[in-house]
């Protein structure tokens, strides 16, 4: 990977990592909380995007439109699931183990859809980010065996399925069709808003409800989460998935450190050991 993906990738994940503690405190409010916060992300991105689209005139045809229009699909699921995981388990069970299952399938993606080739140094820091992800997932003990840990498993495992979806989805409408990804990013929060908002109609007091407990959270995720991924997808226009994908995944280190200081979830050694081993395969991934 160049510098200046390197530069995006990690910014993208740390920016990634506090968003998702946002909705973590909100995981409460579930596909309200999702509705609200595409709501205000597509307000502030109509300007950004209507400048993208008169100075740049990208001519991308249906094939394009229909694949930002997968995209709003694709993360509605995403969303949805992450706070379902997030309203059962703790941060630094669901956020690890879906970020590691999506770079791990994503990578494969890459390469049997896309015909990427990794280069060794990238599948190197593939095996150490995936091994971090495990270790720092791991856990021993009664209280993690029983029925809420295995349900939130579950849904992170999901969750990782969707984001291995929509990075290749995505990956190509911004590579191969040319797909601004400003652009991009808004049909995804707008056509997520548009799904939910029969639902979120139906369900007046709880979006009150949502709206007056959460707004901070639904303000925050509301800028990062657009913020993040547009970056990423930046990279994504020029480099290939394979390295992009598992390089987000430190976001995985900067999220356990947050559930520990600002959730009071624990934060050990071997969690220490597990962010090593994605730090090494980060560097690995940029040398590829």
């Amino acid at each position: 990977m160049t510098s200046t993906a390197v530069v995006l990738v990690l910014s993208s994940a740390f920016i990634h990592a506090v968003w998702n503690l946002l909705a973590k405190r909100a995981g409460g409010g579930g596909s309200v909380f999702v509705w609200l916060f595409t709501a205000c992300g597509s307000a502030l991105l109509w300007p950004i995007a209507a400048y993208v689209w008169f100075t740049q005139k990208p001519d991308f045809g249906w094939t394009g439109f229909w694949f930002m229009c997968g995209t709003a699909v694709l993360h509605l699921l995403y969303f949805v699931v992450l706070q379902r995981g997030y309203r059962i388990g703790d941060l630094s069970l669901v956020y690890p183990l879906a970020r590691g299952t999506g770079p791990t399938l994503s990578t494969i993606l890459a390469v049997v859809i896309l015909n990427e080739r990794p280069s060794l140094p990238t599948i190197v820091g593939l095996v150490f980010v995936v091994a971090g992800v495990l270790l720092l997932t791991w856990r021993s003990g009664p209280r993690e065996s029983d029925g809420r840990t295995r349900a939130a498993i579950k849904w992170g495992f999901l969750c990782g399925v969707c984001i291995a979806s929509y990075s290749v989805w995505d990956k190509y409408a911004v590579s191969e069709l040319n797909v601004p990804p400003v652009l991009l990013e808004l049909f995804g929060n707008f056509g997520v808003c548009l799904l939910l908002t029969p639902h979120a109609l139906s369900r007046r007091d709880d979006v009150r409800r949502v709206w007056r407990t959460h707004r901070k959270e639904v303000i925050g995720v509301a800028i990062l989460a657009p913020l993040s991924y547009i970056l990423v997808l930046t990279a994504m226009s020029f480099t290939p998935l394979s390295s992009v994908a598992p390089s987000r995944e430190i976001s995985i280190l900067i999220g356990a450190i947050l559930g520990a200081r600002f959730l009071g979830e624990a934060h050990t050694r071997r969690r220490v050991i597990a962010a090593g081993a994605m730090v090494c395969g980060v560097v690995l991934l940029a040398l590829g």
